[in-house]
């Protein structure tokens, strides 16, 4: 297996220090625009190597991937970037992962009623042509999206014999704080992808359709396992609920963040001065997009480890019935600790949760447990075989019966 990884940010460096421990690859090419952050995040193997990528040319991509005969397609940039990588891995006849999905667009006259253009339509409008060449696009294989989806698989082969809801809910206790120990706001992922989630209507499966909703809707207080307590959770728009259904059959699913209230105030801040905005503006003749300078701004995600203390969790709360015929009521989850994270990869838990599942299931795709072709969601392999290899990672998850 000769991997591309595009993009050396928090994430795409955390890759590199996971996959550094396992042998199931032949090389990793650590690709970002910034050719200096690429070299430090290949500087952790003597398996990598560096190259500067634009990945807003599939051209580009496609022209690396012939030059390192890549055989897998590693996307680890923001979503806004998806496209371009997706199609660039398809021309040089690579498979292809993916974190997130290919964007959406808001539906032009009702958009917190009806969907418009949804997370991944580009993407699956052309699975027959991947299905076609035989090429696996697997997308949405982060930690959201990407282990509520194999927990969402692991449930219905294995707990449930009826499903009423799929509820992917996320929460942390995380705090950051300044030299002088002071808290501070600092995003612990991307301030452009949480502006672009946080602020699209949120979509929800409900009786066999999507429909949407207002941003921050539905607000409830979950108790989330080891730790973390109590946090008020709000619907955020996801991948994981245009995911699941297409493979696992369910009455509803739906995708709620535990923002807090100071997230959902700058978040509403920053759309009513609209500085949320990704069309560029003129400023003293410098075209600039204001969520870029937002992002811009704040510490990078990669950076903030050292000075962040907690633990985050991602997990899926299933409602249905039990293979005994029971109602059952189920919470899958995974908790990472900043102080286990930080010790051990020297990496921030946001991040490392993030990119452990691709890493995961790239070794996986090596080893033929899994294999597959067209574009896949998680869903669509088997749950235990993943699951069992997070645990080997030194990672375990767990269930709690609610």
């Amino acid at each position: 297996m000769r991997i591309l990884l595009v993009g050396a940010g928090g994430v795409g460096s955390a890759f590199c220090a996971i996959a550094a421990r396992r042998d199931f690859f032949e090389t990793v090419v650590v690709s970002d625009y910034s050719l200096e952050r690429a070299e430090r995040a290949a500087a952790t193997d003597e398996r990598y190597a560096a190259a500067q990528l634009d990945a807003s040319s599939a051209q580009a991509v496609a022209a690396l991937c012939r030059e390192h005969a890549i055989t897998h397609v590693m996307n680890a940039v923001d979503p806004v970037f998806d496209m371009p990588v997706f199609e660039g891995a398809f021309a040089a006849g690579a498979d292809y992962l993916d974190m997130a999905m290919s964007l959406s667009r808001p539906h032009p006259e009702a958009p917190y009623e009806k969907t418009g253009v949804k997370l991944g339509d580009e993407q699956f409008a052309v699975a027959g042509d991947w299905e076609a060449a035989g090429r696996l696009a697997l997308v949405g294989i982060g930690v959201e999206p990407g282990l509520s989806d194999v927990f969402a698989r692991y449930a219905a082969d294995h707990l449930f014999s009826e499903i009423d809801e799929l509820g992917t809910r996320d929460g942390a206790n995380l705090v950051v704080t300044d030299e002088q120990g002071n808290e501070v706001f600092a995003p612990s992922f991307s301030m452009w992808t949480t502006i672009e989630e946080c602020l699209n209507p949120p979509v929800v499966w409900q009786d066999g359709a999507w429909h949407t909703t207002a941003p921050f809707s539905e607000p409830e207080v979950f108790d989330f396992p080891e730790g973390i307590g109590p946090v008020e959770c709000v619907n955020v728009e996801h991948e994981e609920v245009l995911l699941m259904p297409r493979w696992v059959d369910c009455r509803r699913a739906t995708f709620k963040y535990g923002l807090g209230e100071e997230m959902i105030g700058i978040l509403k801040v920053l759309h009513q001065l609209g500085l949320d905005s990704t069309e560029k503006v003129s400023v003293k003749g410098v075209e600039v997009s204001p969520r870029d300078v937002v992002a811009a701004v704040l510490p990078d995600p990669a950076s903030i480890g050292p000075r962040m203390t907690g633990k985050t969790c991602a997990g899926l709360w299933v409602t249905g019935r039990g293979t005994d015929g029971e109602p059952r009521s189920t919470y899958l989850y995974h908790v990472v600790d900043n102080e286990w994270t930080m010790r051990e990869y020297g990496h921030q838990c946001v991040v490392w949760q993030t990119a452990v599942n691709p890493v995961v299931a790239l070794e996986l795709l090596a080893t033929g447990v899994w294999s597959g072709a067209g574009v896949l969601g998680p869903e669509a392999f088997d749950a235990v075989p993943f699951l069992d290899l997070l645990v080997a990672y030194g990672s375990p998850w767990g269930i709690r019966e609610m």
